[in-house]
Order: C-alpha cells, then structure tokens, then sequence
C-alpha cells in the first residue's frame, strides 16, 4: 500500500489537493478528515501538520509527503526532495528596519527571531558569522517591534507584512522554496512510488503547455517547425489537399499567443489550441 502525507491546512494545502486529484488520485469529502483510503488504487492518504510531514516521511512512516522545501531543509529529517510541484512559491529572507543591516555579515552580535532557526544556523555557520537564534512559532514580523530580536528571518510572499512592520528585506535569499514531493533518503522508491512521480510530473507538463495544431503548405513545414519543435519532434501528416499538411506539436503555454503569431505570419492556418487533461512523457 503506498502511504502519501498531505498538508493539512496553510497556503500548500489545497494546491496540493487539486494536484493530487488531477493525478487520479482520492481527495478528502471535508477538511475534517485525517485519513482517506482508496482500496481500488491501494493508496491511503494522511492528512498532517505542514511542518510534521518530513519528519515521518524521514523515518519511513510513510512512503512520500508533499511538503515545503523550507520545512523539509528546517526538520533535518533524513528525508529528500523528489520532485518540484510548481506551486507554494515563496523565498525565505532576512529582514530588519532601515539601516540596520545590508547584508548577512552585518549580523554578527545580533538577535535573530525565526520560526525556521536550523535554516537559519545553517546559513549563519556558512557565512562565519556569530548571531543569537531567537526560535519563535507562527509570526514573527512584530520581534523586532516587541524587543525580542534586532532582525527576523521569515518566508517572504509580496513583502507587505514586512512593510506595515516597519520592516525592509536586506541580502540575498537564504533560500527559495515551493511544494516539493519527498521520500525517504534511505531507500530506493517503490513501484508504487514511482508510479505516483509520473502522474505528478504528467499534471505539471500538462499545465504548462498547450496542444497546437496548424495547416501549413509542405515548403513551409521547416520555418513553421522552428516555431513549435514540440518536446521531441513535431506530428507532421499529410492531408487531403495535396501540397499540404497538418502540423501537431506541445507549446509552452506562455508562449501560446506569440507562437500562433509567428505562425500565421510563416503561412499557416487553421491554428488551434486545446488544452491537455494528462501526458505520459
């Protein structure tokens, strides 16, 4: 049976849900639910804390977890990333008022607060600089207000939070996270384990790019496949009309309006777009 942690609440909660149910896999009827058990698939899905997830995922309780990058790295769990999920996007910065500190050595002597303290060792130890590791759980942008600490260190989305504190970003990201799929660091995946990282890799491919079909006069076919050279070659068919053909290939999505531009200006027509539901590469 393959055991999958899920986060529970907070920001990778839902994006990780819908990920999972594009991948064909069972969601929860309500947030209440802890446990969800599909006998047809033989997986069972455990709904836990955020920041718990790496720490059974690293001692084998379970078989993989979706989690934050930043959590997986803080728990120093025995446990590894295995696929980047493309969602829950965030970096992890230090912050303090103005004129305080530009750059991580400025931070020497200094109080730190975070809810993330082993990153932020890490990142001091890698630097030589000496600095008091303040651990806080939940909010931290009110530390510096309160006394408790000269500078934070915190997950860092639009900065606005920062900013109604008083507070500026200084230095270089210490880290940028997402949603990362995990699994034990000391054992080989399952079958099972590996069956679920195609259909998490297939729902990715599938939402960045677009299917695009064109027809195009067969001496236009080379300058139109400069355009869309698929992800290993474009589907190139003849069709009724003689001197003609039709032309299949996967497009970033991005790029979707400015490849049908191109495109018409080679010569081809009937451009068409359609999303795709799932992919296998």
């Amino acid at each position: 049976m393959l055991r999958v942690a899920m986060p529970n609440k907070g920001a990778l909660s839902e994006p990780a849900a819908q990920m999972m149910r594009e991948a064909g896999y069972p969601g929860r009827r309500d947030s209440k639910e802890l446990v969800v058990h599909d006998d047809d698939l033989d997986v069972e899905l455990f709904f836990l804390r955020p920041r718990d997830i790496a720490v059974y995922v690293g001692q084998g309780t379970l078989d993989v977890g979706i989690t934050g990058r930043d959590l997986l790295l803080d728990s120093c769990s025995p446990a590894e990333e295995m696929l980047a999920l493309g969602f829950g996007g965030s970096t992890f910065r230090y912050a303090a008022r103005s004129g305080t500190a530009t750059s991580v050595k400025d931070l020497a002597g200094r109080r730190v607060a975070t809810s993330f303290p082993e990153l932020v060792e890490q990142d001091l130890r890698r630097n030589d600089v000496q600095a008091s590791v303040v651990r806080l759980d939940g909010a931290v942008e009110t530390a510096v207000t309160l006394g408790v600490a000269d500078v934070i260190a915190d997950v860092v989305e639009t900065g606005t939070t920062l900013r109604n504190n008083g507070l500026e970003v200084f230095g270089e990201p210490i880290l940028t996270s997402e949603a990362v799929l995990i699994r034990p660091a000391d054992r080989e995946p399952s079958s099972a384990v590996q069956v679920l990282e195609r259909r998490l890799q297939g729902v990715l491919t599938a939402n960045r790019y677009v299917m695009m079909d064109y027809d195009i006069r067969v001496d236009l076919v080379e300058a139109a496949c400069n355009l869309t050279p698929g992800l290993q070659s474009p589907t190139v068919s003849p069709l009724h009309r003689k001197g003609y053909v039709a032309v299949r290939a996967m497009v970033p999505r991005h790029l979707t309006n400015s490849v049908m531009d191109g495109l018409y200006e080679v010569g081809a027509r009937a451009i068409l777009v359609t999303e795709i539901a799932a992919c296998r590469l």
